[in-house]
């Protein structure tokens, strides 16, 4: 994950063109403990989306608030991407299957809502889109990298990340408390967020939303918080 002056030395591919990388590793962090993003390979193809349809948005959680971990501060904004070099970055360190596979299944210009997580106010605070898709995430091969993998190889690697570039701030913050009272009501009504992976499938650092649910989340900019 790409950290203004605390960037890891020694990273090597996007890093050394002045493409920082980034990742969160955090899955399920909502007022709950952290852990790492680790599981079970996934032999379901990302494109059913936990059991939705086919996506092309998504949500994708980074921590905004210093955490060292293996002495790295694992920290990552998304004013930290505005200030990247043409506001963009690789997204690595996801050590999940199933949000792996997601990373695989992005194509260029698709949208994603930066979400942070792990803080005091987790929530959606504004647009990215996909500027290059899945290719090897280079920090599973690094030693002194706190998601090296051991058990990856370079000639097989286990480990994708896709390139991010910011679009925009939403017209205000989207809450994690606001779309949980939305969720709750929609499971109720059959709203648009009935069934939205944040909460069917709340440890997944990288998520997919349906057309419907993108589009609902973007209108709350429009109002006032409930």
């Amino acid at each position: 994950m790409p950290r203004p002056r605390k960037r890891l030395a020694g990273a090597a591919g996007q890093d050394k063109k002045g493409l920082l990388g980034k990742r969160t590793k955090t899955e399920n962090t909502e007022n709950t403990s952290t852990k790492l993003e680790n599981s079970s390979p996934q032999k379901t193809p990302a494109s059913k989306n936990c059991g939705k349809n086919s996506s092309n948005y998504w949500l994708m959680k980074s921590e905004p608030e210093s955490r060292l971990e293996k002495g790295v501060d694992v920290k990552f904004s998304i004013e930290d991407l505005k200030a990247q070099p043409k506001q963009r970055a690789c997204w690595d360190g996801v050590r999940n299957y199933q949000a792996r596979n997601f990373l695989r299944a992005m194509k260029l210009e698709e949208e994603a809502f930066f979400y942070h997580s792990n803080c005091k106010q987790p929530g959606i605070m504004g647009l990215m889109k996909i500027v290059k898709e899945a290719y090897p995430d280079h920090t599973q091969f690094e030693k002194s990298n706190p998601h090296y993998d051991p058990s990856s190889k370079e000639d097989n690697p286990k480990w994708s990340m896709v390139d991010v570039q910011f679009v925009r701030m939403l017209k205000r913050f989207i809450s994690l408390d606001e779309l949980k009272t939305c969720h709750q009501a929609h499971k109720a009504t059959g709203g648009p967020l009935k069934s939205m992976a944040l909460f069917t499938h709340q440890r997944l650092s990288v998520q997919p939303l349906t057309q419907e649910e993108f589009d609902f989340i973007l209108s709350l900019e429009e109002t006032e918080p409930s």
